[in-house]
């Protein structure tokens, strides 16, 4: 029964690496459009908080965090993080 399972976990495991290897280049290749969006709505909310509104600018400044690469990205690293660990254990599992 162990072997049945270690044959069918081995092309999900390869399954999972192939994703796991084409989301951390998605991630890595996606940081620099992150940035340059997160600058941008820094620098317009910061022209909204001085001229127009605060409650808007302070929106824009949530915006531009949650784009930033602290922000929603990081989240995304995270999860990708989690996927690595599930692939790492089935792994294991298929070489004991």
């Amino acid at each position: 029964m162990k072997s049945i399972m270690k044959f069918v976990a081995a092309p999900i495991t390869m399954a999972l690496s192939l994703f796991i290897w084409l989301c951390a280049g998605l991630i890595s290749c996606s940081a620099f459009i992150f940035k340059l969006a997160s600058v941008l709505l820094s620098i317009l909310a910061l022209a909204v908080l001085i001229t127009y509104s605060i409650q808007n600018g302070i929106i824009l400044l949530v915006f531009a965090f949650l784009v930033s690469p602290m922000g929603l990205p990081m989240v995304a690293v995270w999860v990708l993080g989690k996927l690595q660990g599930v692939n790492a254990a089935m792994k294991g599992f298929i070489r004991s």
